[in-house]
């Protein structure tokens, strides 16, 4: 009988100790560190719909295969519009950086290089380019 009292006196014990544990536990997530930087291999930002709207991403080094042009490994952060067009990249490579705005329409165009040379380059929709270099 003795023994009994003290298993169930254990057992009651032991109960209590889980409940402290389970609720003390309870309450907001906290980040153990601080950390004044965020890494990582890309960075997409996304709508309520699950389309990507904007993205910091890093192309590796490859040929542009309608020109065979080759291109380095280049940094591009793009804005993209409701309909998935990127209405807004800013580039940079080893060879210089870049900024294109597309308007409604992709003839609608202002490019702004600073590579070998640097250049603006306008176009609009009916076609008309204009190209100004120093």
């Amino acid at each position: 009988m003795r023994t009994q009292r003290y298993l169930f006196a254990l057992s009651i014990l032991n109960l209590l100790l889980l409940a402290f544990l389970l609720l003390s536990r309870i309450g907001p997530a906290m980040a153990s560190s601080r950390s004044d930087v965020l890494r990582g291999r890309a960075l997409e930002i996304i709508d309520d719909h699950g389309r990507v709207r904007a993205s910091i991403k890093l192309h590796e080094a490859g040929t542009f295969k309608p020109t065979g042009k080759q291109i380095p490994e280049t940094v591009m952060l793009r804005l993209i519009d409701a309909e998935g067009r990127p209405e807004v990249k800013i580039g940079a490579s080893v060879e210089g950086g870049g900024l294109s705005l597309v308007g409604r329409s992709d003839s609608t165009q202002l490019l702004l290089l600073a590579d070998s040379s640097s250049s603006v380059r306008l176009k609009n929709p009916s076609g008309q380019e204009r190209v100004i270099q120093p």
